[in-house]
């Protein structure tokens, strides 16, 4: 089963993320951008789903020393921005931080979710 970290500071986000992908994935979860970063770098999962805002070291920190680590397989791992900005041109900054992808939040549309994970998962292999 592939591992999913989850870094998300809102305890209902957390739950529904679990909710729609619990059974699929295996979940680590993380409430900070601190803990979550240092999760990641002790065991490295398949993909990560991180959220932008996030108190202390926000996810676009996160990604930058994601991409700059020394370890390979963590800097080329699939990322993902669970943000709720869905302005013209969000996705466009996101992906030039060093995201894979973007899905907006609140997530209405489960499938936008599945579907993209689904794809970088494959591109991944």
């Amino acid at each position: 089963m592939k591992t999913l970290a989850l870094i998300e500071d809102n305890p209902d986000n957390r739950m529904l993320i679990h909710a729609i992908l619990a059974g699929a994935y295996e979940i680590q979860e993380y409430e900070t951008g601190i803990e979550g970063l240092a999760g990641v770098r002790e065991k490295v999962p398949d993909l990560v789903l991180l959220d932008i805002s996030l108190p202390g070291m926000d996810g676009s920190e996160v990604i930058k020393e994601i991409r700059a680590d020394q370890n390979e397989e963590l800097r080329d791992l699939p990322v993902i921005a669970l943000t709720a900005h869905a302005m013209a041109g969000d996705r466009h900054k996101f992906l030039e931080m060093g995201f894979n992808e973007y899905v907006t939040k609140p997530i209405v549309d489960t499938s936008a979710l599945t579907d993209t994970i689904e794809f970088l998962l494959k591109l991944d292999k």
